[in-house]
């Protein structure tokens, strides 16, 4: 299952993404917002972070005008790694090496093809582990403050 959510700035992004999801036969949860109209960018990166925390859901993506506010939210839920991504070279590798749970896009700065691209990179890579866990695992050190 994965988790979506956005903005008033990444709204019309996220309907694309979840009209893509569907082709696939892709099982979502939309955890808002459902319209245009200004909200709190926050009060959705929570929802959607806290349900790949808690195992509701395995992944998620989030939208809002760069992606840049929904990540840093969501990076502050504990488990969660959220990145921006605008190129499929770093999609590519934010889930190869950093088993990046979150996605995080801006609906302002891509086009829906470019969006697509990337999403469709970040559901089709997997995490290599390896040495890379190990470095997940300091990572997560980090979040329990022993780093």
């Amino acid at each position: 299952m994965l988790a979506i959510g956005c903005d008033h700035g990444g709204f019309q992004l996220k309907k694309e993404i979840e009209a893509y999801l569907e082709s696939r036969k892709i099982e979502y949860r939309d955890f808002g917002t459902d319209s245009e109209e200004s909200v709190d960018y926050p009060l959705f990166a929570a929802k959607v972070a806290h349900s790949v925390a808690d195992g509701t859901c395995d992944r998620a993506i989030l939208c809002c005008g760069t992606g840049i506010g929904m990540s840093i939210a969501a990076n502050k839920v504990h488990g969660i790694r959220a990145a921006v991504v605008t190129e499929p070279y770093g999609t590519e590798f934010t889930r190869r090496h950093n088993n990046c749970n979150c996605l995080c896009l801006g609906g302002r700065v891509l086009t829906t093809e470019k969006a697509l691209e990337l999403v469709r990179i970040y559901l089709d890579t997997p995490f290599e582990g390896g040495r890379h866990q190990r470095r997940i695992d300091e990572i997560a050190k980090i979040e329990n403050g022993e780093l």
